[in-house]
């Protein structure tokens, strides 16, 4: 009976949201977890929370006009998707990428919702972007479309309002350009966007506090089951920040880590990347956007694996931190035929429908996104407060409160993600407990 009311009520949200295909599989993923549990408490279904949950507040669309060095007029859409406020302002980050579009910003802001609620801070759920393409573009011209998307996006947002943050090809430098021309615009220095520079407003570890959320969080569900990262082989998707730093973590708590990747393909050291070759990395990827393949110029021992994922590797654990969907069903084979016992999601909704139905079916330990990848938002969050009260805090302390609430999380995972032969569905853990805390304040409001 459930799963006939799971298929009928997202038949009902693909037909009202025709083509948005990652919106639909965002859903699905969500209700398959949370209409059971409502068919134990009736007074969520009674008041149609599933149906309010899934239509965004607001989506604002508009175009930003620019010019290029060449003196040529450029244009581009862009979106901000206000997905629900119940627990405090709408906080999500902002992408630039040619792929983005309407049905990946409403998947992220639906997916931001329940992760945002999870961190415990009062933080809404919401995410924004453009199909502009930062990659190979100038600083100038990079400041150029910041500055013209701020002048809509500024009338949308506010410390108490929207906060927006970055995302995939929004970095500290496309956030300072964007709060430069708020400031300008509104004769204002506050909170309203997050990701600042430590200048002028940001937090220690944000850059850090994705990657640093995933292992902190990976600790917990290895320690719940009596073991640890020592000695374990990992692979790693993507090389930006949450990869890079989640793997600066790994090498720490001593993990093997294995490989690394971009669009281009998969680099695989089978001595393990050190701290000496991942600062090679950082400097190579975010000083000066280079190519992972010049890893295996360096160190000729790797290898390169050209237009491939990592996944094909043996290893102990996976994390997928590149982007949505990298791993499908015949990834989630190759990954449990080489006895993968655990794999933790630093991308959002990185697993595809299938290979996460391989990964149930093999007894994988599973962590879905919004609750491994929360500590990006969570240090955003963090940051807002020091905005707030006008006080910055250590490095040591927002690393400390960052810890704090990724235990937390997990612990929130544990209690409503009760399975079977007495293991912990993450999935269906976090999905339940950000529910629960969204609904019920959305019941408090009455109907709005």
């Amino acid at each position: 009976m459930n799963n006939s009311m799971v298929d009928q009520f997202v038949q009902g949200v693909v037909d009202r949201n025709p083509a948005e295909f990652e919106f639909h599989q965002a859903v699905r993923e969500f209700a398959e977890s949370v209409i059971p549990f409502m068919a134990e408490h009736p007074s969520y279904r009674s008041e149609h929370i599933m149906e309010r949950l899934t239509e965004p507040d607001r989506i604002v669309i508009f175009r930003v006009c620019w010019e290029n060095d060449a003196g040529e007029i450029c244009c581009n859409r862009a979106w901000r998707v206000q997905f629900n406020n119940a627990i405090g302002p709408y906080k999500g980050g902002l992408r630039f990428h040619p792929n983005v579009t309407q049905s990946v910003l409403k998947f992220l802001g639906f997916e931001q919702v329940f992760k945002n609620a999870l961190t415990g801070l009062p933080m809404g759920g919401a995410k924004g972007g453009s199909n502009f393409n930062p990659k190979g573009r100038s600083s100038r011209e990079v400041m150029r479309f910041c500055q013209s998307m701020m002048i809509e996006l500024s009338r949308h947002i506010g410390e108490d309002t929207d906060v927006p943050a970055g995302d995939i090809g929004v970095g500290e430098r496309e956030i300072s350009y964007l709060f430069g021309q708020y400031k300008r615009l509104k004769n204002r220095f506050n909170g309203v966007l997050t990701g600042k520079g430590l200048a002028y407003g940001g937090s220690p570890i944000r850059m850090e506090a994705t990657g640093y959320g995933l292992i902190y969080f990976v600790q917990n569900m290895l320690e719940a089951f009596g073991g640890s990262l020592t000695g374990k082989r990992v692979t790693v998707s993507g090389s930006g920040n949450v990869a890079l730093f989640a793997s600066e973590k790994l090498i720490e708590s001593g993990a093997i880590l294995l490989t690394l990747s971009d669009s281009g393909g998969s680099i695989f050291d089978p001595a393990g990347i050190d701290h000496e070759k991942l600062e090679w990395i950082k400097t190579l990827k975010l000083g000066h956007r280079g190519r992972i393949g010049e890893y295996v110029e360096r160190y000729p021992e790797a290898r390169y694996l050209e237009g491939a994922k990592p996944w094909s590797i043996a290893c102990d654990l996976a994390l997928p931190c590149a982007t949505q969907n990298e791993i499908d069903e015949d990834d989630a084979r190759a990954l449990v035929g080489n006895g993968v016992h655990l794999v933790a999601e630093g991308a959002n909704m990185p697993t595809g429908p299938a290979a996460l139905a391989i990964f149930r079916e093999n007894d994988v330990l599973f962590a879905p996104g919004k609750a491994a990848n929360a500590g990006g938002v969570t240090v955003s969050g963090l940051e807002q407060s020091q905005n707030a009260i006008r006080m910055p805090w250590s490095r040591q302390e927002i690393d400390s409160r960052l810890r704090r609430i990724m235990s937390d999380i997990h612990a929130q995972c544990v209690e409503y993600g009760d399975g079977q032969q007495g293991q912990v569905d993450y999935v269906k853990g976090a999905n339940i407990a950000g529910f629960v805390r969204v609904a019920d304040a959305m019941i408090a409001y009455g109907i709005a």
